[in-house]
């Protein structure tokens, strides 16, 4: 049942006025990508629609356009389901991610000021806080802040635009081995912010490079942990 699959307080309010097709999109979507929906739930149409407050229209056409993106699977005659990743396309995934961070961090240890070096101290310091209270959720949606500021002090604009087409793919692969990345995460943030304000390019392109490489790895290793 959807209503088992759902922690109290996870169905975010919708907001009006607005296109609601979209707000109804954009709810799913976030339920899936942080697996308030789990892979391989099948999602009703009218228990969406009862919890979101919303007609069934509105979720329908969310539930087509999320398949067409490759987060939900529409089966004939049985309905529609969170879509599960294979090995494969996490892996290709990942990998395409540490291509993009890679060269952000590198960017961003050749442009970064300490305004830049500041914001991720504080992210960092955020994220060690969000782990040492075991919440996952916060540490999260931290440690894709902390990466998107990265992004930010980069400074390319075609780097960002790429890298945000696929933010939300590595939130849903990085939130099931959060907590046991854990600690060792934001080990790694802290050596990558002494290598931008020491303006290391080399240095803050090989600790991106192995940081996400870990986050890899662990995704991989998830069900022997």
């Amino acid at each position: 049942m959807l209503s088992a699959g759902l922690p109290q307080g996870t169905v975010p309010k919708l907001e009006r006025p607005g296109p609601l097709r979209e707000r109804v999109y954009e709810a799913l979507l976030e339920l899936i990508t942080t697996r308030a929906l789990r892979p391989g739930q099948h999602l009703v149409e009218s228990e969406l629609a009862g919890h979101l407050g919303v007609s069934r229209q509105p979720v329908r056409e969310a539930l087509q356009r999320l398949n067409t993106e490759g987060w939900v699977d529409l089966r004939p005659a049985q309905g529609a389901f969170v879509h599960e990743p294979t090995e494969d396309e996490a892996d290709q995934l990942l990998s395409v991610r540490t291509l993009l961070e890679a060269e952000a961090a590198r960017l961003a240890a050749a442009n970064s000021g300490r305004p830049g070096i500041e914001a991720l101290e504080e992210l960092c310091s955020q994220g060690e806080r969000a782990v040492a209270a075991d919440d996952v959720d916060l540490a999260v949606a931290t440690n894709a802040a902390f990466h998107a500021k990265v992004m930010e002090l980069a400074g390319n604009v075609v780097l960002s635009e790429l890298a945000a087409q696929v933010d939300r793919r590595v939130r849903w692969y990085y939130t099931p081995v959060a907590r046991q990345r854990g600690t060792q995460s934001w080990i790694e943030h802290r050596e990558l912010i002494a290598a931008i304000a020491s303006r290391d390019e080399q240095r803050a392109t090989e600790i991106m490079r192995a940081h996400t490489e870990h986050t890899r790895q662990t995704y991989h290793q998830r069900d022997q942990a």
